[in-house]
């Protein structure tokens, strides 16, 4: 038997079988080094996602594959940021209590459905809000 097995592993294809050994290790370490690096990009805790890797080398790759995050640390950061400067800049608007649509703070009524939104100064004619006792524009008193 060992001497079937000496014809059969000649030098030539113990090196492929070592080469071969070689490329698993290093699609092994590399599956390892991106998915700690992915992990750290999406901003997931990369040491646990490395321990089920390290030990579920393939299985382990394909779960992380399909359970990461869907986007990048980044990305949700910048997401953010864009919900929070349009929340900033509908601050500066109002909504019409009839029909919900948008109003600026100078509408008095809404252009939408004809809704008095806003009273109106008798002397300089400026848009004021409900609980002003004064015009702030020309000092006049509102009833």
């Amino acid at each position: 038997m060992s001497e079937l097995l000496d014809q059969l592993i000649t030098p030539e294809v113990r090196m492929v079988l070592y080469l071969m050994v070689a490329c698993l290790v290093m699609l092994y370490i590399l599956s390892i080094v991106y998915v700690v690096r992915d992990a750290q990009r999406r901003g997931a805790e990369p040491w646990w996602l490395w321990a089920v890797i390290s030990v579920i080398p393939i299985v382990g790759l394909l779960a992380y594959v399909i359970l990461r995050p869907s986007s990048y640390l980044v990305d949700r950061e910048e997401q953010d940021l864009d919900i929070a400067l349009r929340e900033h800049q509908l601050s500066h608007y109002g909504i019409c209590p009839k029909c919900g649509a948008p109003i600026d703070r100078d509408f008095v009524v809404c252009p939408i459905c004809n809704t008095q939104v806003r009273n109106v100064c008798p002397t300089c004619h400026r848009p004021l809000n409900a609980d002003w006792k004064v015009c702030p524009y020309c000092r006049t008193r509102i009833q």
